[in-house]
């Protein structure tokens, strides 16, 4: 099932998400339905909470991309109460964008290497080094754990410029070309 994605200005994206069990209920659907999601609307990542879930659960998949970039070739995971151990190297620039955050895309800064520890969907226990883009693509939705947006590393003068376009995103006015959902002073 396809889910609604929450749009910047919507409380859930922006809490510190909570470590589960292996007993949560419904774990293998909720994990379908965030791989649906996320290829329905053309992301490489999904986090739990940008579908409203404030729970420590992001998936990636970039393979789509792996055509240009040999290196994400099998690059498909699920990241459950995730934590990032390890940041390594000089932080490089990264364009990203988001699917909470649609029509934007900023330069921010992130680290080209990190080791992560996690559990799979199977709840067997990883621990994995990633570097180059991967390292960045799971730097953005690891973010999204902790209440954080790509939008919040940009410099002070971008944030000043993106203040209206942000805040027009936030109250819906968007080409919207996936499911969403407001925040809540905007439904």
């Amino acid at each position: 099932m396809i889910l609604p994605v929450h749009i910047i200005g919507s409380s859930v994206l922006r809490k510190v998400a909570e470590d589960i069990t292996k007993d949560y209920p419904d774990l293998d659907k909720l994990i379908e339905n965030m791989y649906e999601t996320m290829y329905s609307s053309d992301g490489v990542g999904l986090a739990a909470p940008q579908i409203g879930k404030s729970i420590r659960i992001f998936i990636i998949d970039a393979t789509p991309m792996a055509e240009e970039q040999p290196e994400l070739e099998g690059l498909k995971r699920t990241f459950i109460n995730a934590h990032i151990t390890k940041r390594n190297g000089e932080m490089t620039q990264s364009n990203e964008g988001c699917l909470s955050i649609p029509d934007i895309r900023e330069d921010v800064m992130r680290y080209p290497e990190i080791t992560i520890e996690y559990v799979d969907e199977n709840f067997e226990k990883k621990t994995e080094h990633f570097e180059g883009i991967p390292a960045v693509i799971i730097q953005h939705e690891y973010d999204h754990l902790d209440g954080i947006l790509f939008t919040d590393k940009v410099s002070a003068l971008r944030k000043k410029f993106l203040k209206k376009k942000l805040s027009n995103i936030a109250k819906g006015y968007f080409t919207k070309r996936y499911k969403v959902v407001l925040g809540e002073k905007y439904k």
